[in-house]
Formats: C-alpha cells, structure tokens, sequence
C-alpha cells in the first residue's frame, strides 16, 4: 500500500476532497515523524510501537578490504505489532 492509496482510501470512506484527504494523511506522517525526531516513541493502539533506540559506536570492518572502522553512533527506529494485530495477522 502506498501513501496515494491511503489517500484514496481516506477520499472514499470519509467522503472529504482527494485534496483534503491528501492533507489528512501527511499530516497523520507530519505528526509521527516530528514526533519519532524529538526521540519520543510512538504507540497506535491496537495496531504497534515505533520506538528510537540508540546505537553505540562500535568497531566494524570494511567487508571488502578487511580494514577495521568504527561505526558511529545512531538512532535505529524499530517497530513492534500489537497483539491484537498479531492476532488478526495470525489467527
């Protein structure tokens, strides 16, 4: 699924404008992506958690020549399903 698809879906069951169904949904993405950029995790009921975890540095090596390398420090986002979307997905 895509994000127009969304909009149309939007577009359809709510009975808005294409226009207005497209500004529904990019700011529901707005809204979780400022909010996942403040470090903050985020969590739709009955659907899962996007959470910010944090990577140390650590040391690495170059696959092709050997060479050790660190690799810096980052912020990894990672996903967890509901169990009630488990469930559904799984019966």
């Amino acid at each position: 699924m895509t994000k127009a698809d969304m909009v149309e879906l939007v577009y359809e069951q709510i009975g808005v404008s294409k226009r207005e169904a497209a500004r529904i949904v990019e700011t529901i993405f707005d809204i979780v992506k400022d909010t996942l950029e403040r470090g903050e995790n985020v969590k739709i009921s009955g659907f899962g958690s996007f959470n910010i975890q944090h990577k140390k540095p650590r040391r690495g090596r170059n696959p092709q020549t050997g060479e050790e390398i660190t690799i810096s420090a980052r912020r990894v986002l990672s996903f967890k399903v509901s169990n009630v979307l488990r469930e559904q997905l799984n019966p």
